[in-house]
């Protein structure tokens, strides 16, 4: 039995609120959202899941609506929490902390938040119970950059930094896992 994870990433959203949780797509990301939704349409989803955060559901909203469905949210697949506070922080902030986060997982950021293998224990133990519940069939995760690289980065140590890095806003990685192993990994193009 395969069991197919498309991994989601979000489309492009605005840094300006407060917080992560709240954080929305921008009109780009509303575009993005669209292209992903064509993109998945005839890929015989059976399933979605999300973190909670509103860009992350709001990415795979227009799919679960055409095929009849509802995104399931599941807190342990939210974002990386990168302060105590959950507040946003812009990529200048984080980037140059981000090679220490690969190369020490307990690291943690002044002011809080959560380490690399924190965030990674419990986004793929939500991860492995969806495959578990889901034998054979083809999941959608809504999903961010960091956490997305971490729960792959537990069937194949090649998903680190260099592909954290490499990822855009939206991006979708179809994993083919068989007997709890992780077979293949395609990136799926997106139709401009």
């Amino acid at each position: 039995m395969t069991t197919y994870i498309y991994m989601v990433r979000h489309g492009d959203s605005l840094k300006t609120s407060g917080d992560e949780r709240s954080r929305v797509l921008s009109p780009q990301g509303e575009k993005d959202a669209r292209r992903v939704t064509e993109r998945l349409l005839n890929e015989g989803i059976h399933t979605l899941y999300s973190s909670p955060y509103v860009r992350a559901v709001d990415t795979i909203a227009g799919l679960a609506k055409v095929l009849g469905q509802e995104v399931h949210r599941i807190e342990d697949l939210k974002e990386k929490g990168w302060t105590d506070d959950d507040r946003t922080l812009q990529d200048p902030e984080l980037y140059p902390y981000l090679e220490r986060m690969f190369a020490e997982p307990e690291f943690v950021l002044e002011g809080g938040g959560e380490s690399n293998r924190v965030c990674k224990d419990r986004a793929v133990k939500a991860l492995k119970a969806i495959i578990r519940n889901h034998p054979d069939e083809r999941i959608v995760i809504g999903t961010h950059g960091m956490v997305m690289t971490l729960m792959m980065n537990e069937f194949a140590e090649e998903y680190g930094l260099d592909f954290l890095m490499q990822t855009t806003k939206p991006d979708i990685y179809r994993m083919e896992i068989m007997d709890g192993l992780l077979t293949h990994v395609e990136r799926l193009p997106l139709n401009d």
